[in-house]
């Protein structure tokens, strides 16, 4: 029996048809469309489903369920409890796709959804306990305990991003100061290199003049390892997993990146004592990781 899943963004509705081997047989993108009422973004979701069942060739009727992944904290009544992007607020997005759709529809935060996708289908596949990292304008993540997401008291857990890691540190949106994606966001590195003089848009920039020879880069990217390495040093160290997947833009670098992490996790922290270590590795399935994760939240 297929699923379907859908990645629901602020700029695109994404949706995949996956088939029991959690291979994505037929794809469709439309259009958010924001600003939209909840009830029109359903409306939307229908929409990229059916077009996906369309570009699969199958019925509606072939898929088992739907499972959303959406910004925000999800409540166990498939409630987005709030997202200022999407305006959700309290939304029971899970009804109001279910009653469109006429199908069984699960909900959970993007993010998790993602981290999901790789512990079934991608980096992550064969491990019971998972961690996922996105480094991108922030820092997200989502953690798989036992082969099920970790989800918290309100669907908010997973939440890396915000954890603290350098007392009296920068100033987040949050409103907090010293979280992790303040200095391990792409973001971050990039308002680095930007405040050290280098001229640079994107965090690809800052390693292609390190690559170059260019010194002040090599430190700036040595600092902001060392960083990255003190979060996931943490998340180790609370919840042992088997894996740790590095997804976003910076985890294009690869091994770049990969190998001075582990390096420095491994060899000069904490971790160094135990006697199985924790594989780090880069995320494989892209964008599709939300899609697949979001068609396994009903397994």
């Amino acid at each position: 029996m297929f699923r379907i899943g859908i990645d629901l963004g602020g700029t695109n509705i994404a949706a995949g048809v996956v088939d029991e081997e959690n291979k994505i047989v037929g794809k469709a993108s439309i259009p958010t469309g924001l600003p939209k009422p909840a009830e029109g973004i359903a409306d939307s979701i229908k929409e990229a489903a059916l077009l996906a069942c369309e570009n699969a060739g199958i019925d509606i009727f072939d898929v088992a369920y739907v499972g959303v992944g959406t910004p925000g904290a999800v409540n166990a009544d498939g409630v987005v409890e709030n997202d200022a992007n999407l305006g959700f607020v309290n939304t029971p997005i899970r009804d109001l796709v279910a009653e469109r759709i006429k199908k069984p529809v699960f909900v959970a935060n993007d993010a998790n959804c993602a981290a999901l996708g790789e512990q079934v289908a991608g980096a992550g596949k064969g491990t019971e306990n998972f961690i996922a990292v996105t480094l991108g304008t922030g820092v997200g993540g989502g953690i798989v305990i036992g082969g099920k997401l970790l989800t918290g008291v309100n669907g908010a857990a997973g939440e890396i991003g915000h954890m603290c890691i350098e007392k009296d540190g920068r100033l987040c949106n949050c409103g907090n100061n010293g979280c992790f994606e303040t200095y391990a966001s792409a973001t971050a590195l990039v308002n680095d290199a930007k405040e050290a003089g280098l001229p640079v848009t994107c965090a690809y920039d800052v390693f292609k003049l390190r690559d170059a020879g260019n010194i002040i880069a090599a430190s700036i990217i040595k600092n902001y390892i060392s960083y990255l390495a003190v979060g996931i040093t943490n998340l180790i160290d609370i919840f042992q997993p088997d894996m740790i997947c590095v997804g976003g833009g910076v985890a294009a670098q690869g091994d770049n990146l990969i190998n001075p992490l582990y390096d420095i996790v491994v060899k000069k922290r904490y971790t160094k004592f135990s006697k199985k270590q924790t594989k780090i590795c880069a995320a494989i399935l892209g964008n599709d990781a939300g899609i697949i994760g979001a068609a396994n939240l009903g397994e």
